[in-house]
C-alpha cells in the first residue's frame, strides 16, 4: 500500500469535513475519545501532525512544537491545514530514511511514520464522522492493515510499558472479507474472533463493543475476550 498517499488523502477528507462545522458542531462529543470533543479531536490530530514532523526533521519525540489549536471554526480549519502541510512535508522523503519513532518492534525510519499515521488519521476520521452521526465505512485492505499494526506494534508496546499483561492464551483473528488472519497469545488459538477487516480494526480499536452482531466468536469466547480486554492499544 502506498501510506503516504493514504494518509495525504485522509488528512484531506478529514480537513474537508472540519471546513463545514460550525461552533456548534466543534462542541459534539466524539464517543469513541471520550471526554473529547470534536475541537479536542482535531487538536489532537493537528499537534500530532507536528509532533512527528520534528520526530523526522530533528530526531525526537519531544512536543516542541505542540500549539494551542484556535476554537474559531474557520482559524481551526486553517490551523489543521498548516499541520497537514507540516508532516507531509517532513514526510515526503524516502521511506527507508531513518527517523526517531516510539518503537523497538519496527524499523525506525520514515515509512514507520508514512503507515501509522494513515491509521491514525484514517481512525480519527472514523471518529469525526461518527460523532456528527454519519461515518464512512473502511477500506478492507486498508482496515486488515489496520489490524496486523496492532499485533505488530501496539499489543507488544503495551507489555513492555507495563500497561497490559502477557496473553495467557492465544487467540485467532480471522478477516472474512479478505481472507487474511492473524493469531496473537502463546500456544494453540483457544478461540476466534471473525468479521469484515473494517469490524475487526474497529473492534481492536474499541470503536465497536464485544457484541457487536457483525463479528463472531467461536471456542472459548470468554477466554478470547480477556485476550481483546488486553488492552491491545493505548
Amino acid at each position: 500500500m502506498d501510506f503516504l498517499a493514504l494518509l495525504r488523502s485522509e488528512l484531506e477528507t478529514y480537513a474537508a469535513v472540519l471546513g463545514g462545522l460550525t461552533k456548534t458542531d466543534l462542541e459534539r462529543p466524539v464517543p469513541a475519545c471520550a471526554p473529547w470533543d470534536v475541537y479536542e479531536l482535531t487538536d489532537h490530530l493537528g499537534n500530532g501532525n507536528l509532533w512527528v514532523a520534528t520526530a523526522v526533521r530533528e530526531g525526537h519525540g519531544r512536543n516542541d512544537q505542540e500549539r494551542t489549536a484556535p476554537r474559531d471554526p474557520a482559524s481551526l480549519h486553517t490551523w489543521l491545514l498548516s499541520t497537514n502541510e507540516e508532516i507531509l512535508s517532513a514526510l515526503d522523503v524516502h521511506p527507508e530514511t531513518q527517523a526517531w519513532t516510539f518503537s523497538s518492534q519496527l524499523p525506525r525510519t520514515v515509512g514507520f511514520w508514512w503507515r501509522r499515521r494513515a491509521h491514525e488519521t484514517r481512525m480519527h476520521r472514523w471518529d469525526l464522522q461518527d460523532a456528527l452521526g454519519a461515518a464512512e465505512p473502511f477500506e478492507p485492505e486498508f482496515a486488515a492493515d489496520a489490524v496486523a499494526e496492532v499485533f505488530e506494534l501496539f499489543a507488544p508496546r503495551m507489555i513492555q510499558r507495563g500497561i497490559a499483561p502477557e496473553p495467557p492464551v492465544a487467540l485467532k483473528v480471522s478477516a472474512t472479507d479478505v481472507g487474511r488472519s492473524w493469531t496473537y497469545g502463546p500456544g494453540e488459538p483457544v478461540a476466534e474472533l471473525s468479521g469484515a477487516a473494517p469490524d475487526l480494526a474497529l473492534r481492536l480499536w474499541n470503536r465497536l463493543g464485544a457484541d457487536a452482531p457483525a463479528l463472531a466468536w467461536s471456542g472459548d469466547r470468554a477466554a478470547g475476550e480477556r485476550v481483546v480486554a488486553g488492552p491491545l492499544v493505548p
